[in-house]
């Protein structure tokens, strides 16, 4: 984990990527009740890199180009 943060150059991918953790976050604390951890967990980071990637398409799309596929 710490070598997946120290490679975020990119300030705006860090601010993105907090945004997108912070919105999932509150998603997982309101509706995610499995009375499990794991479970809870697992479906955190899957809400994580689902609206993390829907995100990236969006500004894609858009021709914003903010993902690692529009850096060019």
């Amino acid at each position: 984990m710490y070598a997946l943060v120290r490679r975020l150059d990119n300030r705006a991918v860090a601010v993105r990527e907090a945004a997108t953790f912070a919105t999932a976050l509150v998603i997982a604390e309101l509706f995610y009740k499995f009375h499990s951890f794991s479970l809870e967990c697992l479906a955190f980071l899957a809400t994580w890199a689902a609206l993390s990637a829907l995100l990236d398409l969006g500004g894609r799309l858009l021709g914003k180009g903010t993902g690692p596929a529009g850096q060019g």
